[in-house]
């Protein structure tokens, strides 16, 4: 993957960016601690975090059980000026539409077609509850800026209105969402009250004698 391209595409006026490469045995230190890098942030709000927290996992998850691949990167920021959280997961695996396609039922979609099928509730490849993006897309209705979703030589931007357009080729998954930051959110309703983030992010983070394989 070229990182100086993401970089450049995504962050370029970003000023604190944290870059970390995750595998299948490092997945849960490296979300830990980008985490704990917006928990000791006073401006940010614990809700919007309880909520973020949920989904950002899942999207990690998402490259080491869809794509493929046993490894990907995650970049994030946070600029306390902006109230703005800036996130990108990226693979270089088989990409979205070759991922769907392993499941019969969308066998023969397009690539804009996987596009816009994998926000949606319980569209999965068999490997998943087809939950994390459809999360994260709520997640964006109710704190976000924008998300961006690149596959193949697709890029779906969602900012109330979702459109999908033709774009760079992209082997394998680029997943990028900006939040504000500074908003008060409730964390159950993004996740359709299926789970309690909040109960689970305060296991995790508020308590240094809890793990997450309570949790994942």
């Amino acid at each position: 993957m070229n990182v100086d391209t993401l970089l450049h595409q995504y962050f370029s006026s970003a000023g604190n960016i944290c870059i970390e490469m995750f595998d299948e045995k490092n997945i849960q230190q490296v979300y830990r601690r980008l985490m704990d890098v917006l928990i000791h942030q006073p401006e940010v709000e614990t809700s919007l975090l309880q909520a973020m927290s949920y989904c950002f996992y899942e999207v990690m998850d998402n490259v080491l059980i869809h794509s493929g691949k046993t490894v990907g990167i995650v970049i994030t920021n946070y600029s306390e000026e902006q109230h703005l959280i800036q996130i990108l997961v990226a693979d270089d695996g088989m990409g979205i539409k070759k991922s769907l396609a392993q499941n019969d039922e969308y066998a023969i979609i397009s690539e804009e077609q996987a596009l816009e099928y994998c926000i949606k509730d319980r569209v999965s490849d068999g490997k998943g509850m087809g939950f994390g993006l459809y999360s994260t897309s709520r997640l964006i209705n109710s704190a976000g800026h924008k998300l961006i979703i690149r596959s193949g030589e697709h890029t779906l931007s969602a900012n109330g209105d979702i459109v999908i357009k033709e774009s760079e080729l992209w082997n394998g998954t680029i997943v990028y969402f900006e939040l504000r930051s500074n908003l008060d959110i409730d964390p159950a309703s993004v996740v359709d009250h299926r789970t309690d983030p909040a109960e689970e992010f305060n296991e995790i983070f508020m308590d240094d004698n809890n793990g997450l394989d309570k949790l994942w």
